[in-house]
């Protein structure tokens, strides 16, 4: 069984009888609000997506649909937006796990880390590669976005690897960061199959399902996702209507880490 398909499963009991209640799709990010007031979040992964006018007609139909059958989407979607869609209203519904805030560490997320600790990391995020970067030994990023279209600057010196050298550098990887999105864009299963050798796998990012039982025994140990306070629903969704990205919303995210 995938990965995603297991996660979906075990988060089923957090369903019940929610439907969604609003939705935004922005440039960088998707939101969503439940009936229940709870809110998620997902990247939009636009270096895949087809071009075109009106050619994602779902995303006006998502208001009034249960949970349960858009949360799936992120399995059964036409295309990466769809898939998104999915997982943006997935994270929403597991604001009823109970996880617990992220505590405050020396280290990142609280892991042990040694001077010569080897990591790897799947999809950049900038802060998080700095915060690696000043503990472990090594760190290199593979980032299918940079790899399209450039731009893997962003203020940090990680080093954008190129795709097709996955396969070859990742095994041998101490710790392995992966975003979120991994569980959208369906590379998730392969890059887990490809870290025989990590340690610590993280999994990161608003894109994160905080769903520690459907994580069990696939190799993840720890995930870092977030929550949103729903009081500033309004702020949320008018900055990503207007191409906001997490930068711009994060001072509402309320930050969630639990042990697989």
């Amino acid at each position: 069984m995938s990965v995603v398909k297991k996660v979906i499963e075990k988060s089923e009991q957090f369903f019940l009888d929610k439907k969604v209640q609003d939705i935004v799709v922005g440039v960088s990010l998707i939101a969503v609000q439940l009936s229940d007031g709870s809110l998620g979040i997902s990247y939009v992964l636009r270096d895949s997506l087809p071009n075109g006018c009106s050619i994602f007609p779902y995303a006006k139909e998502v208001p009034g649909k249960t949970v349960k059958e858009t949360a799936e989407w992120i399995l059964t979607g036409k295309e990466d937006l769809q898939k998104a869609i999915g997982g943006a209203i997935l994270c929403a519904a597991l604001e009823d796990t109970g996880v617990p805030d992220e505590e405050k560490s020396g280290t990142p997320y609280g892991i042990n880390i040694n001077a010569d600790d080897k990591v790897g990391m799947i999809g950049f995020i900038p802060p998080v590669a700095d915060m690696f970067m000043k503990h472990a030994g090594s760190l290199i990023v593979f980032d299918q976005g940079i790899s399209l279209r450039g731009g893997g600057e962003r203020g940090c010196d990680a080093k954008v690897m190129p795709m097709e050298k996955q396969q070859e550098m990742l095994p041998d990887r101490d710790i392995v960061v992966l975003s979120g999105t991994t569980t959208v864009n369906g590379t998730i299963d392969g890059l887990l199959k490809t870290c025989k050798k990590a340690r610590e796998i993280i999994m990161v990012g608003p894109s994160t399902p905080m769903c520690p039982e459907g994580f069990k025994g696939s190799g993840i140990t720890r995930l870092a996702g977030s929550f949103w306070d729903r009081s500033h629903k309004e702020d949320i969704f008018k900055t990503i209507s207007q191409a906001g990205g997490i930068a711009h919303v994060k001072k509402y995210m309320i930050k969630k880490s639990a042990n697989v």
